[in-house]
């Protein structure tokens, strides 16, 4: 049976509370104070909560009307992306003080090899307290990490201290530690997936070692497999410094819905616009739109189309859109519209992937 590798070091540094913790930052009058940034509306969505704000259950993703019965004090405050890109390239040039080998998840969190780096400091535990302090110094903001021998496992560390806090999983505590994980607590193992573990006896990483990987495929179809391999360690994702962008899209959901097609023009106009905008702004052109329809009813449709050539431009992008929306007759009213461009021609840029550095395995060291 494959064993897991010990020879890597790798950190998962997760920002605590990023967009709310940034407002609260940026405005001391609502420092200790629930927070959530998002639309506020009954229709809004909650795109983060401060650590005060998630004590009465506002979470991230949470229509704005039930985070606001659960928390009447809650103060909602506007996204403001362009703050948050500015102090995410701050934390980022902290990491490539310490390495090249740095894979961004999201503006608030990322995975870093630590494996060989710029300091020669053989303690990734080490490296990611000073990178958690450099952080603090400069950002005035608190991150959480994970340290361990892989992605997988570094993740779900990472979320062991928070908020301001870090967990080291070293080599020799790796399977202890994943055979006494609740299965919910395992990265990639959502509620639907949980649930449905529960049911055929899996509540800890101990339990699902025991299934064979026949019996996680025949549950669990293809995740089987990678469950099988996590629970024992095994997980050979390498950090990606050069992640491709696969997709670019941009959604509305509306206060309130919308039966009108001269309404649902005017939002797809506004939807291109922004597309258009981040396109050029990244430098990037795709050939398959997809237009999204949510209905009142909650009931998801898509359409897609694929041009012979790439494109950037506002009004082919809504052009196609119109195209799409008008292919079939509206089933009810509308409650958000989406439209997301595919096939980009980043994968034209993609380079030759370096080949896996060779590092001498190492039974025990430093963590």
């Amino acid at each position: 049976m494959e064993e897991f590798p010990t020879d890597r070091k790798i950190i998962h540094v997760d920002m605590d509370a990023f967009y709310a913790s940034v407002e609260q930052l940026d405005n001391p009058e609502l420092r200790g104070k629930p927070v959530a940034v998002g639309g506020g509306s009954e229709r809004g969505v909650v795109s983060a909560a401060s650590y005060e704000a998630r004590k009465f259950g506002v979470r991230s993703a949470m229509a704005g009307g039930l985070a606001r019965r659960l928390c009447p004090d809650l103060i909602f405050v506007k996204t403001r992306f362009d703050r948050y890109r500015e102090i995410s390239a701050q934390i980022r040039e902290i990491f490539y003080e310490y390495t090249d080998l740095v894979e961004p998840l999201s503006l608030d969190e990322a995975y870093l090899d630590v494996t060989e780096n710029k300091k020669g400091n053989p303690s990734a535990t080490k490296i990611a307290r000073e990178i958690r302090a450099k952080i603090k110094e400069k950002t005035g903001l608190n991150a959480s990490a994970g340290i361990s021998i892989n992605k997988f496992i570094a993740k779900v560390a990472s979320d062991i201290n928070k908020p301001n806090g870090q967990k080291t999983i070293p080599p020799e505590e790796v399977i202890s530690f994943l055979e006494a994980l609740d299965i919910r607590k395992f990265y990639g193992v959502g509620k639907v997936t949980a649930e449905k573990m529960y049911q055929l006896g899996i509540f800890t990483g101990a339990d699902l070692k025991q299934k064979s990987p026949d019996y996680l495929t025949e549950h669990f179809g293809k995740s089987g497999n990678h469950y099988y391999n996590v629970v024992r360690g095994i997980h050979h994702s390498q950090v990606k410094p050069d992640r491709i962008r696969k997709s670019l899209g941009a959604e509305r959901t509306f206060s309130e819905n919308i039966s009108s097609e001269i309404f649902m023009l005017e939002r797809l106009n506004s939807i291109a616009e922004e597309i258009e905008r981040r396109l050029k702004k990244s430098d990037v052109a795709g050939k398959t739109i997809t237009l999204k329809i949510k209905y009142s009813d909650f009931t998801l449709k898509t359409r897609s189309k694929t041009l012979p050539y790439f494109v950037r431009s506002k009004d082919v992008i809504l052009e196609t859109a119109k195209e799409l929306l008008f292919q079939e007759k509206m089933e009810n009213s509308v409650r958000l519209l989406g439209i997301t461009l595919a096939n980009l021609n980043t994968e034209d840029r993609k380079q030759e992937e370096p080949k896996e550095r060779e590092i001498a395995v190492q039974l025990k060291f430093a963590f």
